[in-house]
């Protein structure tokens, strides 16, 4: 009996208006090849995040949908609704 742990983002979703990116995890474990349990995490990466400790396809997605100017836009939502 060999028992292993395998975890990797298997659905990634850009949403809203600002491309917040989530990414949901799956871990896995297997008994001699044999899948006897799945579990599942998310997380949010919002635009200007450090993404650098994703998976590199997570990266990718990321770098595309982040531009400078999402960004800055976000970054002025967030200091608009702080002042309200």
């Amino acid at each position: 009996m060999e028992l292993e742990k395998i975890t990797k983002a298997d659905k990634v979703e850009v949403v809203g208006q600002y491309y917040h990116v989530q990414v949901r995890t799956a871990t896995i474990i297997l008994d001699d090849g044999v899948e006897v349990s799945r579990s599942f995490n998310r997380h949010v990466v919002a635009p200007g995040d450090d993404y650098s400790q994703e998976e590199q396809f997570v990266q990718g997605i990321c770098a595309a949908v982040h531009t400078p100017e999402v960004v800055a836009a976000y970054q002025a939502h967030l200091a608009d609704s702080t002042l309200n």
